[in-house]
């Protein structure tokens, strides 16, 4: 595309920017230093509150009781006040600035599929987003921009965001090429092959309504797998079930097709490796 991309480099600090580059210390200093400052005034004012009640107290004649009365409003308000000095406040917040320089096209989109049917159970999810969040720090390394979308699906396919993604089970069947067509009609309307370095995870336990694993695989001869850098697939299970058959038959036809079962945390690491040795993904 013609639309010129940019690199951003490090320029100082500003109070806005997004939570990636909140710099830690710089905010915990300027919150520690804020808390002393203001809990310095609050106390000293205190302690002047404190000895004129004293004071007034001392001289024990009742005329006082409102004046006294007043004084204990006061200081129980300020007393409030010192305990609600926040830890941390919006105006304590340093992030790292940036300007924006000019760079070649280095932008990289990453589709997580995930089916999220009855039988897709915490653990199983579970080891799909480690393989997720695996991907994306490795697409961080290589990428300026980086997108990410979300599809879940069971029966029918959805794009949402993280939150739901990863916390939320659906009841019922699996229809898997849902997730597939939903995926290429995105790629086609919102991130053009010539522009970005497409690439796809899915995961699943392989369960599939019987006849659509064959659309599934056609799907990704004819559609997808021509516009993609790389595509993925993790079977969160071990039986072997139709779509694995169906995804098996690409292996020979596609380099840039790869498949892997997985059923321990641990394996994933080593799985993930593995998958992208292959050529043309530099790790």
């Amino acid at each position: 595309g013609e639309n010129p991309l940019w690199k951003s480099r490090r320029a100082g600090y500003s109070q806005d920017g997004i939570p990636n580059n909140l710099a830690v210390l710089r905010t915990m200093r300027g919150a520690l230093g804020r808390r002393i400052a203001l809990g310095k005034t609050a106390h000293r004012e205190l302690l002047a509150l404190q000895a004129e009640l004293d004071a007034l107290l001392a001289q024990d004649d009742g005329a006082n009781e409102a004046v006294v009365a007043a004084l204990q409003r006061r200081i129980d308000a300020l007393q409030v006040r010192i305990g609600r000095i926040p830890y941390l406040d919006p105006i304590d917040l340093r992030f790292r600035a940036r300007i924006q320089v000019p760079v070649p096209n280095s932008q990289a989109v990453m589709f997580c599929l995930m089916d999220v049917s009855g039988s897709m159970d915490e653990a199983r999810k579970d080891l799909a987003k480690r393989f997720f969040i695996l991907l994306y720090l490795f697409l961080t390394r290589h990428y300026e921009k980086i997108d990410i979308v979300f599809i879940r699906h069971h029966t029918q396919a959805a794009e949402v965001s993280e939150e739901q993604f990863f916390h939320s089970t659906e009841s019922g069947g699996t229809v898997v090429s849902s997730a597939l067509v939903l995926l290429d009609q995105i790629i086609r309307a919102r991130y053009p092959s010539g522009d970005w370095n497409i690439y796809v995870a899915q995961a699943s336990d392989g369960d599939n309504f019987t006849n659509d694993s064959g659309n599934c695989r056609n799907l990704l001869v004819d559609r997808i797998l021509p516009l993609v850098r790389y595509f993925a697939y993790v079977q969160v299970a071990e039986e072997e079930q139709n779509l694995w058959e169906e995804y098996s038959q690409l292996l020979p036809q596609f380099s840039h097709f790869a498949m892997r079962k997985v059923s321990q945390p641990s394996e994933i690491y080593p799985v993930f490796r593995d998958l992208f040795k292959k050529e043309g993904v530099p790790l």
